[in-house]
């Protein structure tokens, strides 16, 4: 399944009936063939373009896949999830800062994936309960530079920048032994 691209050389074989009113955001259903020689040597057979109208982007989202057997507001409802899991993996790599993997067994590979698929939702966890309206980015900033200070962690995401939400230092607790 991709996005169709501007510059894509076809031919349309067969329009596909269009839903009945469920399913009014899809806007084409036809089966297509390659034109140029280079795609059609790569991909002889026939493919399926489904235009999709998006709510929430205000776009029409044309998609070409090969799978025959969907319906097409299937087609455009894997699209959208697969979009969403994108950008759900650009969020990881962005805010984490994973670059590269320490180790390149598939042990540590996987172990370095579940580690950043667990933190990034307890990030989004902890922005979700908070009432201060935190940007992602902003909040990982945030723990970063305080990771090692002892706060009241529900307190500081409520109200981040007030000044009870600071440590207590007590010169007594803090120079007992002594």
């Amino acid at each position: 399944m991709i996005r169709h691209k501007e510059n894509i050389q076809y031919t349309v074989i067969k329009e596909n009936k269009l839903p009945d009113n469920k399913h009014q955001h899809i806007l084409k259903d036809e089966i297509i063939e390659l034109k140029n020689n280079t795609s059609k040597n790569k991909y002889p057979k026939r493919l399926r373009q489904v235009a999709v109208w998006d709510d929430v982007n205000k776009q029409v989202i044309e998609i070409i896949t090969n799978h025959m057997n969907w319906t097409a507001n299937t087609i455009g409802e894997l699209y959208k999830c697969r979009w969403q899991i994108e950008i759900f993996f650009r969020e990881i790599k962005q805010l984490l800062n994973i670059k590269s993997f320490i180790g390149t067994s598939e042990n540590a590979v996987m172990i370095q994936i579940l580690t950043a698929l667990i933190t990034i939702l307890i990030l989004k966890a902890m922005k979700a309960m908070a009432k201060f309206n935190w940007h992602l980015s902003n909040l990982v900033a945030f723990i970063r530079l305080n990771i090692f200070v002892k706060i009241d962690l529900q307190l500081w995401l409520y109200k981040p920048f007030e000044y009870d939400n600071h440590p207590i230092t007590n010169n007594l607790l803090q120079l007992g032994l002594f």
